[in-house]
């Protein structure tokens, strides 16, 4: 390879920093360097964007490419091109001169190649006695053998990033399309769930997708969506389990009828209870938590039975586990509930089902005396393996169907509804469907 002196550019153009990295560069290289100067230009093509260079600026370097001899670039050899610009123009496809000038300079500035300019700013070589270039003045390729690792990396992430763009898209076209055809199936088929809910999450999270986003907002609104997703595939889910064990339920329903699911506090104390009637049961707690359903609560069931939590919600509306377990965190300290209690609680029930309890606790607080110590006993009992939250929410839904029915009674009984509702009595209500399910499995009575 030839040595050539690092020279400024002819005529007004000026020297940069980035010049000088450019020439540093290109002295980097081995001295049995090779790469394939068709492959780097296909790296380079495809990190294109990274590099800052242009559509234009590549079909110059792709003619740039021509004049160079062989198919490999070599350390070795002589990497100085020195095309006039007629000849440039004429491979370039026809491009104007003023168009080639300046994208020419992009290739400079991307370190792509290196101006070796002669003393009036000609191209052209000097030739020894044996026919060997000595010395050359052109456009010199020694940074794209220099940086070819370096282009190779950039195309990879490129692809990469490509790829999970795409499957990112794919993810969210494919969920998209379930939750509306699961939510249509809901209702169509009477499922007992509040449908109207999912519909307006999903149509919350549907509208800030924008026309135009890059992968990780699409990825945030994709988790969204996915969480959504798995709340109303449970839900489906725990439909179609409860339909296919028709043999079981009247056993299961049994027990919950005997138990006594309302819970009230008397004199309780952090360490100390009274005489305490929760949602295990007392003669037969074993027995009557065996007895409940395996499944997890819907999301929406549990908000349905306790609107309360809603209040301590953290930047909008309750959509995910994630933000119910947040709002019942919030809402731990306002009901006396110690850290350490809440911590014992999450750890033997787990995140959900504490925060399920809680807020289950939250909705009877003015019954509740001590609802740290009550925590506290529920926390023990599931240590035990003998307490549920199932009867518990199943109880203030049972509340609210009986709210509901002295709020419509037409025999005077629309006070009595209005006053359980002044005493803390639950004030919203559960989806049409949800309460013919519960009328038709005996939760009701």
């Amino acid at each position: 390879m030839g040595t050539h002196i690092a020279t400024t550019p002819f005529g007004r153009r000026p020297m940069t920093l980035g010049l000088v990295s450019s020439q540093l560069t290109a002295k980097t290289v081995k001295h049995d360097a090779t790469v394939s100067k068709w492959q780097a230009f296909r790296h380079i093509r495809e990190a294109k964007d990274a590099l800052g260079a242009t559509d234009r600026a590549l079909a110059i370097l792709n003619a740039l490419l021509t004049f160079h001899r062989g198919d490999e670039l070599s350390a070795e050899g002589n990497l100085v091109v020195f095309p006039s610009n007629e000849q440039l123009i004429h491979r370039a496809n026809g491009m104007s001169p003023a168009t080639l000038r300046r994208h020419l300079a992009v290739l400079v500035s991307c370190g792509l190649v290196i101006r070796r300019d002669s003393p009036n700013g000609k191209r052209f070589a000097r030739k020894g006695q044996g026919g060997e270039i000595e010395q050359a003045y052109g456009f010199d390729l020694s940074p794209i053998l220099a940086r070819a690792a370096e282009f190779k990396e950039l195309a990879d992430a490129v692809a990469a990033e490509r790829k999970a763009f795409r499957l990112v898209k794919e993810r969210l076209t494919i969920c998209r399309r379930d939750v509306v055809k699961m939510i249509e199936a809901g209702i169509n088929e009477d499922v007992p769930a509040n449908w109207r809910t999912f519909q307006r999450r999903y149509e919350a999270i549907v509208g800030r997708l924008p026309r135009t986003a890059p992968r990780q907002v699409l990825e945030a609104i994709a988790d969204e969506l996915e969480d959504l997703w798995a709340d109303v595939h449970q839900t489906l889910e725990s439909f179609v389990e409860s339909q296919d064990s028709n043999a079981n339920e009247s056993h299961s329903e049994r027990h919950i009828q005997n138990s006594n699911p309302d819970f009230h506090s008397t004199d309780e104390s952090e360490h100390g209870l009274g005489k305490i009637d929760e949602a295990s049961g007392s003669a037969a707690k074993t027995d009557n938590v065996h007895s409940l359903p395996k499944r997890d609560l819907p999301l929406g069931m549990v908000l349905d039975a306790c609107p309360e939590i809603r209040n301590f919600a953290r930047g909008g509306p309750i959509r995910t586990w994630r933000d119910f377990v947040a709002a019942a965190d919030a809402a731990r300290p306002s009901m006396g509930i110690s850290p350490s209690a809440w911590q014992d609680a999450v750890e033997v029930m787990g995140a959900e089902k504490a925060a399920i309890t809680a807020a289950a606790i939250l909705e009877r607080a003015g019954q509740i005396a001590s609802r740290g110590g009550y925590l506290r006993n529920l926390t023990e009992r599931a240590r035990e393996q003998k307490f549920s939250v199932w009867p518990m929410i199943m109880a203030l839904l049972r509340a609210k169907l009986e709210a509901r029915a002295q709020a419509v009674s037409g025999d005077g009984s629309a006070g009595k509804g209005a006053s359980a509702v002044a005493q803390g009595e639950p004030t919203s209500k559960p989806s049409n469907a949800l309460l013919e399910n519960l009328k038709k499995r005996g939760w009701d009575r």
